[in-house]
């Protein structure tokens, strides 16, 4: 059972970003990154009180996925890219990112302890991920 209700369409999107964001860390990154868009959809706190599907989490402006400005973003989605996302949406969820609403490169740099007021709840391959305090009441 899906955890977010999504169409074929929002699969794709997902897939796209998930490869486009993190194709370079392998299958975890790209789910790690997958479990932030669907955290962001079932979140209802901070910036993300009118997010509630795939789509616009993926598509937000401001404070969006930086990979949706770039080319490679709209390329087709692979079918192996559309297997990770579908697991995403039906519940997996992986350690850093499992309650993660933010993640960024640090390219290089260790991760910051605290970033856009959220505390860091580790680091996979390149990218930091943040997740939001029990206290903000996210989920």
């Amino acid at each position: 059972m899906a955890v977010i209700a999504h169409n074929n369409a929002e699969i794709k999107l997902l897939a796209r970003l998930m490869r486009a964001e993190a194709e370079s860390d392998g299958d975890k990154g790209m789910l790690c990154v997958g479990n932030v868009v669907v955290n962001r959809a079932i979140a209802n706190c901070l910036d993300f009180k009118d997010i509630n599907t795939i789509e616009k989490a993926v598509m937000q402006r401001p404070g969006g996925f930086e990979a949706t400005m770039k080319g490679y973003f709209y390329q087709a989605a692979r079918q192996s890219d559309i297997k990770l996302a579908k697991r995403v949406l039906k519940g997996e969820r992986f350690h850093p990112a499992t309650k993660a609403l933010w993640f960024y490169n640090p390219f290089g740099e260790p991760c910051r302890s605290k970033w856009w007021g959220q505390w860091n709840s580790g680091k996979y391959k390149s990218h930091c991920f943040y997740a939001p305090l029990d206290s903000e009441k996210c989920y």
